[in-house]
């Protein structure tokens, strides 16, 4: 499951609460919860994709359709850069997955979702997980916790790379915030 909540409007256990709600679904006979829904004050968004759920959540009016677009376009762009997608493939790639929701979204709006764009920004390469040996994910197996857990390797990564034909890339890439605060009178 991951959570999309990055302004900082929704409380830290908002990802508890929707578990709760998802697994425990049982209004109007249904079995599942529908793609959005709101508890205490918070819109709950989200999306099933290969049986893993894309999430984000806000307490500001938004369009649905627009987040559920932006939820299923997030988990195109990480299916385009780990090749599958699956709850390994995510454990073992954890920080490219974060780089790439850190470009994708920065502080809750919407920067890019072309894998295209992305790749002139995010620079780390992906744990190839082997297609053929990853289990069927039941409908309870997304809830359950894994007891495999694999560092990123872009915190072990050394920021000099070697490029193809023998040179060396000496980069490294730095969010810069700015706040200016402006007062206007006549």
């Amino acid at each position: 499951m991951i959570v999309i909540a990055d302004r900082g409007e929704v409380a830290k256990g908002s990802a508890e609460i929707f578990f709760r709600k998802v697994k425990f679904w049982k209004e109007d006979g249904q079995e599942e919860a529908p793609p959005v829904f709101n508890v205490d004050g918070v819109n709950y968004f989200h999306v099933k994709v290969v049986g893993l759920l894309f999430v984000a959540t806000t307490r500001v009016n938004v369009s649905p359709s627009l987040v559920l677009e932006l939820l299923q376009r997030i988990a195109r762009v990480i299916k385009d850069y780990l090749g599958v997608l699956s709850e390994d493939s995510l454990r073992k790639n954890f920080v490219l997955v974060y780089e790439l929701l850190d470009e994708v979204i920065d502080f809750g709006y919407v920067q890019t979702t072309s894998t295209e764009v992305l790749k002139s920004y995010v620079f780390n390469e992906p744990i190839v997980v082997d297609a053929a040996r990853l289990q069927p994910l039941g409908p309870a197996a997304i809830f359950m916790q894994g007891t495999k857990r694999m560092p990123g390797t872009a915190v072990t990564k050394s920021v000099v790379a070697n490029e193809p034909g023998g040179r060396k890339r000496e980069e490294i890439f730095v969010d810069i915030i700015e706040k200016i605060s402006v007062t206007f009178s006549s």
